[in-house]
C-alpha cells in the first residue's frame, strides 16, 4: 500500500535524507505507483505537514526547512517529466533578493516549497532591481513578486520593496501584481512590510509559500 511508502518518505524528509527519499520514490515507482500518486500523495502532503509543524514551532530546524524543501522541488521535478499530462500550476512567481542583497538561502526555501506545491517560479536570483523585478512579472504574467532582504538597508533600501510598490503604482499594476516580503529585518520588525509597501509578509520559507499562495488566489480570476 502506498502509506508505507508515505511513512518512509516522511521519514527520510525530516532526516533530511535526499538519497532515501529518492529510493522511496523509486520504490514506489516500482510497485507501480504513478508519478502523479507520488507528487501529490506523498511530496505535497510533506510540504504541508512542515509548513503545520512550522505554525506550531517557528523556531525548528532551518537545515530541515531547507532539506524539505529541496527534496520536494527535486522529486516534483522528476515526476512531472513521467506524468501523462502536465498538471495545471495555479499561478506564477517572480521572486529575488533585493538590490543589493546577495542572500539565497530562504529565497530557495521558498522556490522549493513553491515549485512542489504546483506554482511557477521565475527565479531572478540576487541583488536585484526594482525595475527588473516589475519588468519581468509582467513579461511573466506574474501574480505575485516575492523579494527576500537579509540586512535592514537592503529592506528598506530606495531601489528595493519601496521602488517596486512605486512602479506598480505608476503603472497600474497593483491590482494585478502582489507584493511578497521576507528575511531577517521583518522578523525583528513585524510592522516593517507595511513601511516598504508590501501586501504581505512571512517570518520563514516555508510559510512564505503558504502566503504567496494565498495572494494567488487573491490575484486571480
Amino acid at each position: 500500500m502506498l502509506s508505507r511508502y508515505v511513512q518512509a518518505y516522511n521519514e527520510a524528509v525530516f532526516e533530511t535524507d535526499k538519497q532515501a527519499a529518492l529510493t522511496v520514490v523509486n520504490g514506489a515507482l516500482q510497485d507501480g505507483y504513478s508519478p502523479e500518486d507520488i507528487v501529490f500523495n506523498l511530496v505535497i502532503p510533506a510540504v504541508e505537514a512542515m509548513m503545520a509543524r512550522i505554525e506550531q514551532d517557528p523556531d525548528s530546524n532551518l537545515a530541515q526547512h531547507f532539506m524539505t524543501a529541496q527534496i520536494a522541488s527535486e522529486v516534483t521535478e522528476r515526476m512531472l517529466e513521467k506524468f501523462a499530462s502536465l498538471p495545471e500550476t495555479i499561478g506564477k512567481v517572480v521572486i529575488g533578493a533585493a538590490y543589493g542583497d546577495l542572500h539565497s538561502l530562504g529565497k530557495r526555501i521558498v522556490i522549493g516549497c513553491l515549485k512542489s506545491l504546483m506554482v511557477d517560479v521565475i527565479d531572478l536570483g540576487i541583488n536585484i532591481s526594482a525595475e527588473q523585478f516589475v519588468d519581468k512579472a509582467v513579461e511573466n504574467d506574474a501574480q505575485v513578486i516575492a523579494i527576500s532582504a537579509m540586512m535592514v538597508h537592503t529592506a528598506i533600501g530606495e531601489n528595493g520593496s519601496i521602488k517596486v510598490r512605486s512602479l506598480l503604482k505608476e503603472r497600474g499594476l497593483e491590482n494585478k501584481i502582489k507584493l511578497a516580503v521576507g528575511g531577517a529585518p521583518y522578523r525583528f520588525d513585524p510592522e516593517l512590510y507595511k513601511k516598504v509597501g508590501a501586501d504581505v509578509w512571512a517570518p520563514d520559507g516555508v510559510t512564505a509559500a503558504k502566503v504567496i499562495i494565498q495572494l494567488i488566489k487573491e490575484v486571480s480570476p
